[in-house]
């Protein structure tokens, strides 16, 4: 099981990895599912993920339930629903637009209601 976990680890920080660069793959939920994996998969890359220099505070934050700070929130909600905007014109047919505006209000919600804003000292 341990195998398996880790290379789900590797393969969702793979895709978080390519999210980056392309528009329409998320990378936050593939981090965390990546971070998930390595928790109870290998200690070592769980370490490796939570020390990572460019996403390792983001992570470590997330995981001890301090939350996204407002900043990172309001990019996220812009370049998802950009992308989504993008998808639902694109994509011209009308069951695919309803399910990706109902995904982009569930995670809107879940963003804005459930994740807590980490609040940064001046």
């Amino acid at each position: 099981m341990k195998i398996f976990l880790n290379l789900v680890g590797c393969l969702a920080i793979a895709l978080g990895v390519l999210g980056i660069f392309l528009p329409l793959l998320p990378t936050t939920p593939f981090l965390l599912l990546a971070s998930a994996c390595f928790a109870r998969g290998s200690t070592r890359m769980h370490h490796w993920l939570q020390t990572n220099r460019v996403f390792g505070k983001y992570l470590r934050d997330y995981e001890n339930g301090q939350g996204i700070p407002l900043r990172g929130k309001v990019w996220v909600l812009i370049f998802m629903w950009a992308s989504l905007g993008y998808s639902i014109w694109r994509v011209g047919k009308l069951p695919l637009q309803i399910m990706l505006v109902a995904i982009g209000v569930g995670v809107t919600i879940y963003l804005t209601r459930f994740v807590p804003t980490l609040r940064i000292p001046k």
